[in-house]
């Protein structure tokens, strides 16, 4: 056993410690930054809208682990066993593997995302992500229980036909959260450093575009972790037209204070609107 195979197995014993450890870490981080220097004013009470959100995530966090024991590292396991998959049918070296499966997996999170708001019942599950009337690194976590479960079986099956190696799978999940926790949080970043960082990855300003009440704005920007897709497939917006602190955010439904609550979220996909 060579020692990155070493490394890999010691990650992937450990993936829930690193996931939570990193995920605590980046909460914990982006929420004090949010707090010393805003990039917004704060349009709702942080209590109201960070019960909800919480709350939205324990409840994702309970619907995954009933669904879906393995979850996607233990698919990745079970695919490794069987020979499933590209990387495990082509002799191809581990780290190449690894970097191939991280990027394709982030395409792939990107296409579903596009995917999500084309399709109008799909589009039902994923706009409670949007009616936050605030941005701010809570938002990261707002997602319906239901959207959750869906992404989680496209994403086993992107392993399962990658062969996407265990350890790209807890580096791509750890990424992931991490990023989608920086780059939906209410902070500034000096304009020279924000234009060379959304070069490779997506950053607040990047991403704060996405969630613009404004449809053709809301409709650009996917991305969570790298910038190359929204620039490769056309979806690229630079900057909101409002400005960053007058733009409005969320949708023009679901404006009510009453729809932050986390039985208001629960049943937004079924509700008229």
């Amino acid at each position: 056993m060579d020692d990155t195979t070493t490394v890999a197995n010691l990650l992937v014993g450990q993936e829930a410690a690193i996931r939570l450890g990193a995920f605590a870490a980046v909460l914990a981080l982006m929420a004090a930054w949010e707090a010393a220097r805003p990039r917004r004013v704060r349009q709702v009470a942080r209590r109201v809208r960070w019960a909800a959100n919480l709350g939205i995530v324990a409840i994702d966090a309970l619907a995954i682990r009933v669904v879906f024991p393995v979850a996607a590292v233990g698919m990745a396991l079970i695919a490794a066993d069987q020979g499933w998959g590209l990387f495990n049918a082509l002799a191809v070296p581990f780290w190449v593997a690894v970097v191939l499966s991280v990027v394709l997996l982030d395409l792939a999170i990107w296409t579903q995302h596009l995917v999500f708001h084309k399709v109008p019942w799909l589009w039902r599950l994923h706009r409670m992500h949007h009616t936050d009337l605030d941005f701010d690194v809570t938002t990261g976590l707002r997602f319906h229980p239901l959207e959750i479960v869906l992404s989680m079986a496209i994403k086993m099956a992107v392993i399962v036909a990658l062969g996407a190696p265990a350890a790209a799978v807890v580096a791509f999940e750890v990424i992931l959260n991490g990023l989608a926790l920086f780059n939906h949080a209410n902070v500034r970043l000096p304009a020279g450093i924000d234009a060379v960082l959304r070069r490779v990855i997506v950053t607040p300003d990047m991403h704060r575009v996405h969630h613009s009440v404004h449809r053709d704005e809301t409709d650009s920007n996917y991305g969570f972790n790298l910038s190359v897709w929204d620039r490769l497939f056309g979806t690229y917006r630079a900057q909101p037209r409002d400005g960053h602190t007058g733009m409005t955010i969320g949708l023009d439904i679901f404006r009510s204070r009453r729809d932050l609550t986390l039985f208001r979220l629960l049943v937004q996909p079924f509700a008229r609107a």
